[in-house]
């Protein structure tokens, strides 16, 4: 086992699995709005993306198709649906479970029940040595793309008006309203922005993970486990509770290919038992 492959490989994962969960753990931990739908908004990046990749447009414009549709989606789905019932967590739960085995249908019965490849760009589809072993170049290219995302997200959360409007809506929606800002409309972008880039993660993941009926199931299943461990609301926890979930499941996949699917929930484990809010929960 190539330990030095085996960490990138854990990083890549994990940073992709971010992308996903930090949408998720915002809308939930923030927002207060369990969107159970956000693995089906993957999927469907992943599908649109190996279309318009298959039409003959460029990696590039696929995901960002893909980015747009998906965030359309979640506008609609956050203003239509999910805006009446936001004080009502089962209801929600409910609901964006019943879109997620919608979308996944409608998913199949377009683009058929085979995994489909998404190809990777041309520019990206070599290989590198590292440390003996070759190491797909989209992997690291992967790797550099989530860690600018990682910056832009804790940029826009942290130090910007709108990720402080956001935080005190939820605590204090009233007051909010009563400086004059309008918290629906602020709620509909962050909702929708969530959602985009769950969708611009199902392209940039699909040379890695490729496109398939279930993934909206499994990619839920991740990105539940990431924001356990990590902690609603945050998303420094988001990224540690990522990093933690790839790396764990990189080497568990070489050291113990066996127990692959149970290694994935041992962080999850150990963090309910140990530290039941999560380790970085709340710190956004």
């Amino acid at each position: 086992m190539n330990v030095i492959v085996q960490l990138l490989n854990g990083v890549a994962f994990g940073l992709l699995l971010f992308l996903i969960a930090a949408g998720l753990s915002v809308t939930f931990g923030v927002m207060r709005v369990l969107n159970l739908t956000h693995g089906a908004l993957y999927a469907l990046g992943a599908y649109v993306g190996y279309s318009i990749i298959g039409g003959g447009w460029g990696f590039v414009t696929a995901a960002l198709a893909a980015l747009l549709l998906t965030a359309v989606v979640g506008a609609v789905e956050q203003r239509v649906l999910l805006w009446p019932i936001r004080h009502d967590e089962l209801a929600q739960v409910l609901l964006t479970i019943g879109l997620l085995l919608a979308v996944t249908d409608i998913a199949e019965w377009v683009w058929g029940g085979e995994p489909k490849r998404i190809a990777p760009p041309s520019a990206l589809a070599s290989s590198v040595g590292i440390g003996g072993s070759a190491f797909p170049s989209y992997r690291l290219a992967l790797i550099g793309i989530g860690l600018v995302l990682v910056v832009a997200l804790y940029y826009l959360m942290e130090r910007t008006k709108i990720g402080a409007l956001v935080r005190a809506g939820v605590d204090d929606d009233e007051l909010v309203q009563l400086h004059g800002f309008n918290l629906r409309r602020l709620f509909l972008l962050v909702f929708a922005a969530g959602a985009g880039v769950a969708g611009f993660a199902g392209v940039v993941g699909g040379p890695v993970l490729g496109a398939y009926p279930e993934a909206g199931y499994d990619i839920l299943t991740l990105a539940l486990v990431v924001v356990v461990v990590g902690g609603l609301g945050s998303i420094q926890g988001a990224l540690v509770g990522a990093l933690f979930v790839g790396l764990v499941d990189s080497y568990g996949r070489a050291a113990f290919p066996d127990l692959a699917a149970f290694s994935m929930f041992v962080p999850m484990i150990i963090v309910l038992a140990l530290r039941p809010q999560g380790l970085l929960a709340g710190r956004t």
